[in-house]
C-alpha cells in the first residue's frame, strides 16, 4: 500500500478532486496548511500599512491507496494541480505499512 501526500494551491482542489474521481479514488483527507518555499510569500496592504506574508495558504491532501494505483494517482494529482507557475506544490509517495478500519476491524487493502 502507498500513502500519497500532496501540497497544492487551494484554487486547484476541485480539479484534483475531479481527476481522482475519474480514477475511482474517493477517500481523500484535506487539511488547510501554510507553507514557505521558493514562492517566498508576498506583500499585502492592510489599513494603509504594507506587510509581508511569508507563509502562504496551501492544502495538504492525504490519500491511502493500493500499490498498483500509486503512479496513476500521482499523475492525476499533478495534472489537476499544475498551473505552470512557481508554488504549484509537491507530491510525496510513501510506503504504508498497515491500515485498520476502526468500524469493522478490516486490515490491509480491504480497509481502504
Amino acid at each position: 500500500m502507498k500513502y500519497v501526500v500532496a501540497i497544492i494551491k487551494p484554487s486547484r482542489l476541485e480539479d484534483v478532486r475531479q481527476a481522482l474521481q475519474a480514477l475511482d479514488i474517493h477517500g481523500i483527507t484535506v487539511t488547510e496548511v501554510k507553507g514557505y518555499g521558493r514562492q517566498k510569500g508576498h506583500s499585502e496592504i492592510y489599513r494603509g500599512t504594507e506587510y509581508a506574508v511569508h507563509f502562504l495558504p496551501k492544502l495538504k491532501l492525504e490519500i491511502a491507496i493500493d500499490d498498483a494505483q500509486a503512479d496513476a494517482v500521482a499523475a492525476a494529482v499533478r495534472e489537476g494541480a499544475e498551473t505552470g507557475r512557481i508554488g504549484d506544490g509537491k507530491i510525496f509517495v510513501l510506503d504504508l505499512l498497515e491500515v485498520i478500519r476502526i468500524r469493522t476491524g478490516e486490515t490491509g487493502s480491504e480497509a481502504l
